[in-house]
């Protein structure tokens, strides 16, 4: 548990990787703000939080409303003290072609995944810089630096918050500021967007093997909480070799992901007509899915990459490994990118 009590907030914070950080800033003893739509996820992810060790305060948001976002920030201070850590992660999306997305849900997603960043971002900021102390963590994606095919919306969002934070953060260097803003780059993670995004696929969208458990992520997040100085961290030994092949070799990455791209999003189970879509309104409303999607028996518990990263004496002895699997991952890029 950690050594002192520091109030946290969390968008997204009813399921997938923004719920297993709130579980885990509980773990460590912290008051945390539950800030997302769904009632009956934000009601479950609460009892979580406190399980673990935490305090839990919920308030259902739409991080699409720049006031709602601020009068909860004002809720946070008023009931659980100064917010010293605040972490963006709610989203949605559209799995879909481009050319099948209509104009009000392309708006939708970008109001939500890259302006709900924003929002929350400026209603931090302006309740730290009187204190000049805090941090704020965009959760990420490889998606921030390599699109995708089947999710413009998304890799759209996630390059905007990408160069945002940039910004932000020579911002901040600037001024000399005490208050400090990083990004957690993630990778394919086993969390209900799955089941709940507005798909338009054929068969079931599934994120690209390997896939990992929230928890993971959501310990890189906590991490980077209490360690912002660096500009980012990257979760997943998959994150590292695609962003350093698309920084080498981002042409044939174009190719290969024209022709694996599609079917890799995809399983062989057909696409349920019927399932919830959460763009609108939340999809658990009414139901809790929990931090985990439909993939447990295809994620990893487990990342070395991650661990390397939070303790550089064994980045040495790791970087031979990532060295040979980012070879093995060019290789294939060019195998199949040639044919």
């Amino acid at each position: 548990m950690g050594t002192a009590r520091r109030v946290v907030v969390v968008t997204g914070a009813s399921g997938g990787i923004g719920r297993a950080s709130a579980v885990a800033f509980g773990r460590e003893g912290d008051a945390v703000a539950l800030l997302a739509r769904g009632e009956a996820g934000l009601a479950g992810a609460a009892a979580e939080v406190e399980a673990a060790g935490g305090q839990a305060l919920v308030i259902p948001v739409d991080v699409a409303d720049a006031q709602a976002v601020d009068d909860a920030a004002e809720r946070v201070e008023r009931e659980l003290g100064p917010i010293d850590v605040w972490v963006n992660v709610a989203f949605t999306s559209v799995f879909s072609r481009f050319d099948e997305i209509k104009p009000e849900e392309y708006k939708r997603v970008t109001e939500v995944s890259y302006l709900g960043f924003v929002y929350g971002t400026m209603s931090a900021l302006k309740r730290m810089r009187p204190r000049n102390r805090g941090t704020i963590v965009q959760v990420g994606s490889a998606l921030a630096y390599r699109g995708i095919p089947l999710q413009t919306a998304y890799c759209g969002a996630k390059h905007a918050i990408q160069g945002f934070n940039e910004a932000l953060r020579t911002e901040l260097l600037h001024e000399r500021s005490g208050i400090k803003n990083t990004m957690v780059q993630m990778p394919a993670v086993n969390t209900p967007q799955f089941s709940w995004v507005l798909s338009r696929l054929p068969h079931q969208a599934q994120p690209v093997p390997p896939i990992y458990q929230p928890e993971v992520a959501a310990r890189g997040v906590v991490y980077a909480a209490a360690h912002p100085e660096r500009r980012e961290y990257w979760v997943g030994g998959s994150t590292a070799a695609t962003l350093i092949a698309n920084a080498i070799v981002p042409g044939l990455l174009d190719r290969y992901l024209a022709k694996t791209g599609f079917k890799s999003q995809q399983t062989p189970d057909p696409h349920d007509p019927d399932q919830p879509a959460n763009l609108w309104e939340p999809a658990d409303a009414n139901r809790d899915y929990g931090a985990h999607g439909i993939f447990d028996n295809k994620s990893s518990s487990r990342s070395y990459q991650l661990k390397a990263s939070h303790h550089h004496g064994l980045v040495a002895a790791v970087s031979g490994a990532l060295l040979a699997g980012l070879a093995t991952t060019v290789g294939t890029v060019w195998r199949k990118a040639s044919r």
